[in-house]
Formats: C-alpha cells, sequence, structure tokens
C-alpha cells in the first residue's frame, strides 16, 4: 500500500468511525483498538494532526493537510508509520458495510494520488477544488 494511501485510509477510518458511533453503528473490537493505538502514537508525533482529526466532522479538515502531517509523522517515526498500516488493514478487514461504504465514497486513494500530484517543496497545492 502506498504511503499516502495508508495515510488517507487511516485518517478516513478515524472519522468513519466516529461518524458511525454517533449513528449508534458499532465497528469491531480490533478496528477499534487500531483506531486509538494509531491516534495515541500520532499524537505524540504531531499533536495538532491529531486534534484536527478528533475534530472532524463537525469541523471540516483539510484532508490533504492531514494526509501529508500523517505520512510525515510516518516518516519520521516508524511507530507511527506501523500504526497507520495496521490502522489501514484492520479498516479493509472490517465487516461493517457501511464502513467500507464511507471509506469509499471520497476514493481515499484517488485523493492520495492527487495530494502526492500537489504536494510542493515546503507546503502543499490547494487541493479543495480538486475533483475525483
Amino acid at each position: 500500500m502506498e504511503p499516502l494511501t495508508t495515510a488517507a485510509i487511516a485518517i478516513g477510518t478515524v472519522v468513519a468511525t466516529k461518524a458511525l458511533e454517533k449513528t449508534g453503528e458499532k465497528v469491531g473490537e480490533a478496528l477499534w483498538d487500531k483506531t486509538g493505538k494509531f491516534l495515541v502514537t500520532l499524537k505524540k508525533q504531531s499533536p495538532h494532526t491529531v486534534t484536527a482529526i478528533e475534530k472532524a466532522p463537525e469541523q471540516p479538515l483539510d484532508y490533504g493537510k492531514a494526509v501529508v502531517e500523517v505520512e510525515s509523522a510516518a516518516k519520521a517515526n516508524p511507530e507511527v508509520a506501523e500504526a497507520a498500516q495496521e490502522l489501514a488493514a484492520a479498516a479493509k478487514a472490517e465487516p461493517n458495510p457501511k464502513l467500507a461504504e464511507i471509506l469509499a465514497m471520497p476514493n481515499l486513494e484517488k485523493l492520495a494520488d492527487k495530494i502526492g500530484q500537489v504536494v510542493m517543496p515546503g507546503g502543499t497545492g490547494n487541493i479543495e477544488n480538486m475533483s475525483f
């Protein structure tokens, strides 16, 4: 799995899991545990990113920026990379059909590809108006 795709799926999983919990849907214990581990691990490296992710979907999340920040944290810290990979794998294995539907809606792999195309040295391009 490409690093940006892994980061996008990990972030999407956290947001989707929160959204499902609010509607009374349950996710498996393995996914719940991996989500918590990912957030705890990422918080050590990038606390502001975790804060932004935790506020979604109530507050809009700049997914492009979040994906780039998670990818940067993963490159700097193998523990973050491992937690993101474990979360992405758990999300793909999760039997909850609503989670699969949510993760497929924004087509996270295309999002990761677009982010990879616009990442510039020292920052990112404007991805808000990109079509997928």
